[in-house]
């Protein structure tokens, strides 16, 4: 399952947005992979999804698998479009 969602919050991808995000993505078993570009970043990981440097705007594509994949996408969908609870 794939999708494209965008970083609405003023600040991006930043720590605080990374927490929410990673938090999220650890209650699933599914695999939640973020790519920009070229860069890829496993969502339990809030490092990787910081050295994303995805700013307010940025176009993210968002690829689950698993046996929870409608409800990880679900879950992350609602977090991008709640602008990660900042906005």
């Amino acid at each position: 399952m794939e999708a494209t969602l965008e970083i609405r919050n003023r600040l991006g991808l930043h720590l605080r947005a990374a927490s929410v995000l990673a938090q999220a993505a650890r209650k699933f078993n599914s695999s939640i992979l973020l790519r920009i570009d070229k860069q890829e970043a496993n969502a339990r990981s809030v490092t990787q999804l910081i050295m994303l440097g995805a700013g307010q705007g940025t176009k993210v594509r968002v690829a689950i698998e698993g046996d929870d994949a409608v409800e990880a996408a679900a879950a992350i969908r609602a977090i991008f479009e709640d602008g990660f609870g900042e906005d």
